[in-house]
């Protein structure tokens, strides 16, 4: 079942981040479908985090689509070479979004292998953020189509997550945020 639009529009942003630890991210690509288990995430607090993009309001047309009402993609470049894929969250004009750092393949693995020009379904398939994007080949073209769509979704596939196996700690590669860059804001569910 599809995340309802409500699942994303609420006010507590690592609390999602959390939640979406056992959600299954979904893509479908010119009849092509792919399916992952996120597995780790990382929640970005708008505004007042100095780890978003978003900082003190800062409105560019890449984040634009961070001040929409939540339930939408948000991919951008990372230093111009890894698409990294966020799902925003809360209301408009509150610019908060969850990272996908990680994820385990489900369905379409032979997709998964071909865009990532590798053999095998190793760990390091969808290791990190750039690497699950690209597998699910999702690029900055999606930026801003919602995640009710029929090309990128997430789905409740009623995976038991227990809290003792989410581990919680500072996000990675924002050493610039200053304080902010310690918040424990980075979920992984370990396997």
């Amino acid at each position: 079942m599809k995340l309802p639009q409500s699942f994303y529009r609420r006010d507590d942003v690592v609390r999602i981040g959390r939640e979406l630890l056992g959600k299954v991210l979904c893509t479908r690509f010119s009849g092509q479908t792919t399916a992952a288990l996120i597995t780790e995430t990382e929640a970005y607090a708008g505004s007042s985090d100095r780890a978003s993009h978003a900082y003190g309001n800062r409105r560019t047309k890449r984040t634009e689509p961070l001040f929409a009402a939540g339930g939408i993609a948000y991919v951008y470049l990372c230093y111009g070479i890894h698409h990294l894929f966020n799902v925003v969250t809360n209301e408009a004009d509150v610019p908060h979004a969850v990272l996908i750092r990680a994820a385990a393949p489900l369905q379409g693995i032979d997709i998964m292998l071909y865009r990532r020009s590798r053999s095998e379904a190793d760990k390091a398939l969808l290791a990190g953020p750039g690497s699950t994007a690209q597998a699910l080949g999702i690029d900055t073209v999606h930026s801003g189509i919602s995640l009710s769509g029929s090309q990128i979704w997430i789905e409740d596939r009623n995976t038991v997550v227990k809290p003792g196996s989410i581990v919680a700690g500072p996000r990675v590669g924002v050493d610039y945020a200053a304080e902010d860059a310690s918040l424990p804001y980075r979920f992984i569910l370990k396997q």
